[in-house]
């Protein structure tokens, strides 16, 4: 009897592990953690830590261009959980607000790699773009 308890038990836990989409969640994470690093520099070089670096800039722009891209498609309902993820259930409640913030950032993004050459540019451009990471956060991610 134990061990059809045992059986049973084991059971439960592989579907409830199954119906997570880990792969999806471990690539959105990937993504994510992706602008965090793009990101970083770009701070230093707001805050004037860090001198003004066309390469740099335009590769941040560039990596969130893609992410976003990719991210509508990452957040099937099977992924809500799992992984620690930091994804808040508004995303699946509004949905296409969700896809429209980043299909804004996306757009905004392309705009900044067309119109950022100088650090004035950059300056005036750089945070917009940003805010559109800040609003999402806090609206959609959970705080860590």
């Amino acid at each position: 009897m134990r061990n059809l308890a045992a059986i049973c038990l084991l059971v439960s836990l592989t579907t409830v592990v199954a119906a997570q989409n880990l792969d999806v969640i471990d690539a959105r994470q990937t993504i994510y953690k992706g602008f965090g690093k793009a990101t970083k520099p770009i701070g230093g070089m707001l805050k004037g830590d860090t001198p003004f670096d066309a390469a740099v800039v335009k590769a941040a722009l560039t990596t969130y261009v893609e992410g976003t891209k990719k991210l509508p498609a990452l957040f099937p309902d099977d992924s809500k959980t799992g992984h620690d993820t930091e994804a808040l259930p508004g995303i699946w409640a509004h949905k296409e607000d969700f896809n429209g913030r980043l299909g804004k950032l996306s757009a905004d993004s392309e705009a900044a790699l067309a119109s950022i050459t100088d650090k004035a540019s950059f300056m005036a451009t750089m945070p917009k773009v940003l805010g559109q990471c800040g609003a999402c956060h806090k609206e959609y991610r959970a705080k860590s």
